[in-house]
């Protein structure tokens, strides 16, 4: 896996009670079109993208890529979760080489309220914890966005730095895994 160390890519489909973190499939197209164009989704985002625009952008097969994961809830996609390298540019110097991951997610507005977005997170988490002993991820998101700000906690990232950036308040928090044994 490029972007996450000397992970291997792609991992066998992650299983959470109620979930499925898998890599994207031609089936999952629709789901993200309805994502990227959502206005919900992307009140913090910098709004949504144009439906038409996404539709002819968007290949059959959406990408796949390493730290990549389509959220499935009964056979369906519901969202994503991604874990990715924060360039140079964005680095927070959480680690000594300044080369975070960094968690983000996107969930459909039908599936929010119910804990799928803890639940997703909290099982990439320890997924990476797995692949990366030891290893900080961190996490972005608007102060003003109180659900992230909420799940944030709920997963215990802790604050790092606030920022200013697109034009609003930024929140940075790191979450760390239990140290290896021994």
């Amino acid at each position: 896996m490029a972007e996450l160390g000397t992970v291997a890519w792609p991992p066998a489909p992650i299983q959470t009670e109620r979930l499925v973190l898998r890599e994207s499939e031609s089936r999952d197209r629709a789901a993200f079109i309805e994502l990227f164009s959502s206005p919900e989704v992307n009140t913090y985002l910098g709004g949504p993208r144009p439906r038409d625009e996404c539709e002819r952008a968007l290949p059959e097969t959406p990408e796949r890529r390493p730290g990549l994961f389509v959220i499935e809830l009964d056979g369906a996609m519901i969202g994503t979760i991604e874990l990715n390298r924060r360039d140079a540019e964005h680095r927070s110097h959480v680690r000594p080489d300044a080369g975070e991951a960094e968690l983000g997610y996107l969930l459909l507005p039908k599936a929010w309220g119910h804990g799928y977005a803890a639940e997703a997170c909290a099982a990439v988490l320890d997924w990476f914890a797995d692949a990366r002993p030891g290893e900080p991820v961190v996490l972005c998101t608007q102060t003003a966005n109180d659900r992230s700000m909420r799940l944030a906690a709920k997963l215990g990232f802790t604050k790092v730095q606030l920022f200013e950036a697109w034009g609003a308040e930024q929140w940075m928090g790191v979450w760390s895994p239990a140290a290896p044994p021994g």
